[in-house]
């Protein structure tokens, strides 16, 4: 049986992977899988609980007495259904709700026009002048926002100035590892960072100061390369949809409405992380916050200007904004996750990358290397899964605490994975969510990508790694 999940894991995951060519949205075949993995598993569970779990097995029929009674078969299927998927339904809700509170509010944001604050101020003549100021504001609004609502904002900004569709697959390349890049250093710029954010993995105060290096790093070089391709004056398009005709509500929303909104939303999402130093609180519960103030707020501002309800709109109608298909995906793809982790198949491999290779920056490299042709949404959760968060405990009982230390909350494992999973999906336009929307919205050819722009790439995540490992050796 721990074969035949193996084999429909590793289908499931190729499926993801060719969802392009196979026209399967990966959400679905990230929902069959997991489910799929867990029928299998508790239907098998009698072969792995009592020796893969066989301590916390004993605690929980020692707490359960009728449970105690039954044959073991039904010991290890209650075990299964009252334990373990309690404790993993937990531990992905707070994942998920977390993302749809960020994304509730980075909508509610976008659709009042809150962005057009700093995108309007963008002017320059110059092209090359411009590509560094894109690649510059893209670095930093991603760490605040997700990546791909950052691509998706200055790839509408970009289309404002370039009329040229050739300079747009440049500064859309930019843009994308510049967004990749920027999601890296924050524990709320990328979907890797805030899941291990979330698990405890990492934590604010030391992510920042230590990748923000190796994350600029991984963006400037590139950019250095590709600029020195552009010259001359920006040449404009002809024609520019401007944002009141794309949305009817900034016609008749004050400019003062727009600027409350983008400072609550962006304020917000910043203050997630100071309150939950504060309150040692999941993270999940000061979105939810954040989410019930714009929410009252926007409710009284309709109340007050009397916006018509046809262009209105209000958080209710937001909500049906977002992406609901990657949700299910994150879902799908971190329930499969779970049954790899709770058979023993990630605890097996593990040992395995001890054995074989034994070095955190390796290991991590690989995975960044590998998260440019398969999401690493999967690659950080197996990560999670494959290496428990060492404590103070762990730490004193083991006969090897130098290398147990780089799994400890804020070690070199979890900050380097941050780093690697983050910034190497820029070196195919596929490997991230920013590759594939901006794609998607400026026809970006793979071929071309790769010709021109994979190598910078790599250069930037290779050069961004040698910074954080020449830190780690330093500091």
């Amino acid at each position: 049986m721990l074969t035949f999940i193996l084999f429909i894991f590793l289908i499931g995951y190729l499926c993801i992977a060719l969802e392009h060519p196979l026209k399967i949205n990966k959400a679905g075949t990230a929902l069959v899988t997991g489910t799929v993995l867990w029928v299998l598993y508790v239907l098998s569970s009698s072969d792995f609980v009592p020796l893969v779990s066989g301590r916390e097995f004993e605690l929980f029929c020692s707490q359960n007495p009728s449970v105690a009674e039954m044959p073991l078969v039904s010991q290890c299927i209650h075990y299964v259904l009252e334990h373990q998927m309690l404790v993993s339904i937990g531990e992905i809700a707070q994942t998920l709700i977390f993302l749809v509170g960020a994304m509730m509010t980075v909508e509610l944001v976008d659709s009042h026009g809150g962005f057009a604050f700093v995108t309007d101020r963008i002017v320059p003549r110059n092209k090359q002048k411009l590509l560094w100021i894109v690649a510059t504001l893209t670095f930093f609004m991603s760490s605040v926002l997700d990546n791909l609502t950052t691509s998706i904002v200055m790839i509408m900004l970009i289309r404002k100035l370039l009329g040229n569709y050739r300079e747009r697959w440049i500064f859309g390349s930019i843009i994308i590892i510049a967004a990749n890049s920027g999601g890296a250093w924050s524990p709320i710029g990328d979907v890797t960072t805030i899941m291990l954010w979330v698990k405890g993995n990492i934590t604010t105060g030391e992510t920042i100061p230590n990748l923000i290096l190796p994350s600029l790093a991984s963006a400037i070089i590139p950019t250095a390369f590709v600029a020195r391709w552009l010259k001359g004056p920006v040449t404009p398009p002809r024609k520019v949809v401007s944002d009141e005709d794309a949305n009817p509500l900034l016609a008749v929303l004050p400019r003062r409405e727009r600027f409350v909104l983008f400072v609550l939303g962006v304020v917000g999402l910043l203050f997630v992380p100071v309150f939950k130093t504060l309150t040692h609180l999941p993270p999940f519960v000061g979105i939810l916050l954040v989410v019930g103030v714009l929410w009252i707020y926007t409710e009284l501002m309709y109340a007050r200007l009397k916006i018509p309800e046809t262009v209105a709109l209000r958080l209710s109608r937001v909500v049906q904004r977002i992406d609901g298909a990657t949700l299910m995906f994150f879902l799908g793809i971190l329930l499969a996750v779970e049954v790899l982790r709770y058979s023993g198949i990630l605890g097996s491999f593990s040992e395995w990358l001890d054995a074989t290779i034994g070095n955190v920056f390796a290991v991590n490299i690989i995975i960044g290397t590998l998260s440019a042709v398969v999401d690493n949404v999967p690659l950080v959760a197996g990560a999670i899964g494959m290496y428990p968060l060492v404590t103070e405990t762990m730490l004193a009982a083991s006969t090897n605490p130098e290398y147990l230390a780089n799994f400890m909350q804020d070690g070199i494992f979890w900050q380097f994975l941050a780093y690697c999973a983050g910034v190497g999906g820029s070196m195919l336009i596929i490997g991230s969510a920013a590759g594939v929307v901006v794609m998607g919205l400026e026809r970006i050819n793979f071929i071309w990508y790769l010709k021109n722009i994979s190598f910078y790439a790599l250069l930037g995540y290779l050069a961004g790694a040698g910074v954080y490992m020449l830190q780690a050796l330093l500091l």
